[in-house]
């Protein structure tokens, strides 16, 4: 029987398993207690209940809607989380979940006309805020464009029937897809683009090309969600990083968090929020200018020791870590 752990304090069982798409399921959850959250929102996971092992997901179920607490994950070969939850979790098993967390959400947006727009995994929270505003908002007006590899990877393939969307599929293209990449000519078709709110999900590559172009036809309120892992190629100038424990020297440019500095030069390091709340990403910094923008989880004597959220940690020169 796992435990709770201080991050993960609401248990949950596992109530049924779907298969979404061939890398993709949806793991359906009991709450005994009522478990507060919004469209939109995601919730840390302990992983194996351990308490320094946490992953990030989105609440994919919409609350007042779905009758369970759900999360859908992709499996990632090698993936600490999405191996367990997707190979090893069975139905009738038990998960530890944080509160939930997160701003990329839609009940506090006045507008009547919203944009949703999502890319592979990204449809998680888009469709959590679509049901919720399909029963809070039925006159809005949402329009969803939703892009994904090939048809097979559409996630919520039969739920999309219910509601208006413009599915792009980048190979195989069938009817009722159309072929290729999100363009500005698609965007373009959208009624009333500028005076949208605009909210996407989905990888780092794909929400920096959506905020470019929406922004050029317009648009002026645009909210994105860091969903997945922005991994930049590994930088050859700019600050210096010295890593003793295992010894290695790597580079990173001005203006990197050290997670990302971190990630870009594939140092392991444990990050689950994202957001300086969780802890997993817990680094020693033993020389060098750095600031920083939380401290949750880290007592006094641990900053006096150094030690910072690589998530919250930007470097203003060179550091030497630990």
């Amino acid at each position: 029987m796992t435990m709770p752990t201080p991050q993960c304090p609401w248990r949950m069982q596992v109530h049924h398993i779907r298969q979404e798409t061939p890398d993709v399921w949806t793991l359906s959850l009991l709450c005994h207690d009522a478990y507060p959250y919004r469209a939109g929102q995601y919730a840390l996971v302990s992983i194996r209940g351990a308490s320094d092992t946490l992953r990030a997901y989105t609440l994919s179920s919409t609350p007042g809607v779905s009758e369970f607490i759900t999360l859908t994950v992709r499996r990632i070969d090698d993936g600490a989380g999405s191996e367990w939850l997707t190979r090893d979790i069975k139905r009738g098993d038990y998960l530890w979940l944080s509160d939930a967390q997160g701003e990329f959400t839609c009940d506090d947006q006045p507008a009547d006309k919203l944009l949703l727009l999502a890319a592979g995994c990204g449809v998680t929270p888009v469709m959590s805020m679509r049901r919720w505003l399909a029963k809070n908002r039925p006159d809005a007006d949402v329009q969803v464009i939703f892009s994904v590899r090939s048809p097979e990877d559409v996630i919520f393939a039969d739920e999309w029937r219910h509601y208006p969307v413009t599915m792009v599929a980048e190979n195989n293209a069938v009817h009722g897809f159309v072929a290729g990449r999100l363009s500005q000519a698609i965007l373009e078709s959208v009624p009333d683009l500028a005076a949208r709110t605009v909210m996407t999900c989905g990888p780092a590559p794909y929400m920096e090309w959506v905020e470019e172009n929406v922004k050029l036809l317009g648009v002026t309120r645009f909210y994105k969600e860091k969903f997945f892992t922005p991994v930049a190629k590994a930088a050859t100038s700019g600050m210096k990083f010295t890593k003793l424990q295992p010894a290695k020297e790597f580079y990173a440019p001005v203006g990197t968090t050290l997670l990302e500095a971190l990630e870009s030069n594939t140092v392991p390091v444990n990050a689950a929020c994202r957001a300086g709340v969780c802890g997993s990403c817990k680094t020693q910094v033993i020389s060098g200018e750095y600031t920083v923008t939380s401290t949750m989880t880290l007592t006094e004597e641990e900053q006096k020791q150094g030690y910072v959220l690589a998530c919250s940690c930007h470097p203003q020169g060179d550091l030497v870590l630990a």
